[in-house]
């Protein structure tokens, strides 16, 4: 049978899956790869939330279907936690929800409010679900760059003037991932006041809230007078508290997006398993010495790799924010693109990161690497990628006959 799935074809090929395929395939043959590919945290979770998990699953009682929109002893720590970090009172009834993750929540946000041609303006490069959570919904997507100056709000106008119909959403996420760009409060001002005044929804994706290497954290956009009327945030414990596999995530804030999604949600599930929402609970209301850890892991991580390869040559800025570095691809492979540069480092470096084209077209000319190794595999990985890029004029004639010969 031929099928013709209208929303599959909308969804090119993952671009990661290439180099997995091929990550897999030098695994399997013995190869020990040095893996900063995706953002995975390799950091177990903090022993206190472990055990309030097991303590909860003990439980029979928990065993039962859950609550589509969060536990309500979950969605009052977390607007505590608000309250303490941000200085903003979120009602825990209607103005927050649990998610199974930013991503789950993000996506089906997008389904609960987009209408089939609803043009959406999305960062280029970003994470892929804040584009392709709006196209699998039927939306028109236009790119906005990741940037907080001048350039953003030229190209935020330019979009709202030119595009026919107007649109109905901007999504930020700030600190970006991939760029580690980050965001202070007098953008998120200026922001809400361009949008509240062309009735524009705001989605804002403050995942690496808590991941932060300076005195400066990141802000959050609700903190902004008025945000609420038109801004929706979305927060997770994947990071904050090496939770990745525990899927809970939050969005907070405007009551008629959170509303809809509620909705929307209890169409489709019936929550996170609860002793893992209590266990969330426990982690945003008990001791926060284990995020200051994570963070502290983090940056000797980041310095480790940022002043390893720079001294092997390759210079690229230093994070300020997030798990991940955003590299320019070195001057002699840039001709290749972030996808084939990445298969040489895989092949030659035996090192894995993710190509830039992953996350828009913006980001061809560069490579993410994530912060997911410890220091010892780092420093390993940086003494690989100096002997392979002091053999760049060799690697890159056998890899353009290799091409021509599969061409």
């Amino acid at each position: 049978m031929n099928q013709d799935f209208h929303r599959i074809k909308r969804l090119p090929p993952y671009v990661f899956a290439e180099v997995n395929a091929m990550k897999a395939r030098a695994r399997a043959d013995g190869a020990d790869i040095i893996d900063f590919g995706m953002g995975n945290p390799d950091s177990p979770t903090p022993r206190h939330i472990v055990d309030k998990m097991i303590e909860t699953v003990n439980n029979p009682r928990t065993h039962r279907y859950s609550n589509s929109r969060g536990i309500p002893g979950l969605r009052k720590a977390f607007s505590a936690y608000y309250e303490r970090r941000f200085n903003v009172a979120i009602d825990p009834e209607s103005e927050c929800i649990v998610t199974l993750g930013s991503k789950e929540g993000l996506a089906n946000l997008a389904s609960a409010v987009t209408s089939p041609g609803d043009v959406i303006l999305v960062p280029n490069p970003s994470y892929p679900i804040h584009q392709f959570g709006f196209i699998i919904a039927g939306a028109a997507v236009r790119n906005i760059p990741v940037a907080t100056g001048e350039a953003f709000f030229q190209s935020l106008d330019s979009a709202v003037r030119h595009s026919i119909p107007k649109p109905t959403m901007l999504v930020l996420n700030y600190p970006n991932n991939p760029t580690a760009c980050m965001a202070d409060l007098d953008f998120y001002a200026r922001v809400v006041d361009f949008c509240r005044h062309h009735k524009i929804y705001v989605l804002s994706d403050l995942a690496y809230a808590e991941i932060y290497f300076n005195d400066n954290p990141p802000p959050s956009i609700l903190q902004v007078p008025g945000a609420r009327d038109i801004a929706v945030e979305f927060t997770s414990m994947s990071k904050t508290y090496s939770m990745p596999g525990w899927r809970i995530g939050f969005a907070a804030g405007n009551k008629d997006l959170i509303a809809a999604l509620t909705r929307i949600k209890s169409y489709l599930d019936y929550g996170a398993f609860t002793p893992i929402q209590v266990a969330a609970a426990a982690a945003l209301n008990g001791p926060q010495d284990c995020v200051e850890d994570i963070r502290k892991l983090y940056k000797e991580r980041r310095d480790t790799l940022v002043e390893g390869l720079g001294q092997a040559g390759w210079k690229l800025p230093s994070p300020e924010a997030t798990m991940f570095a955003w590299a320019p691809i070195p001057p002699a492979f840039r001709h290749l693109g972030s996808l084939e540069f990445s298969k040489l480092l895989l092949s030659e470096a035996q090192v894995a990161v993710a190509p830039g084209i992953g996350f828009g077209e913006y980001g061809d000319g560069f490579v993410r690497l994530g912060l997911v190794e410890n220091k010892h595999r780092t420093r390993q990985a940086v003494r690989s990628i100096k002997q392979f890029l002091d053999t760049y004029d060799h690697v890159i004639e056998d890899s353009e006959k290799k091409r021509a010969e599969a061409s």
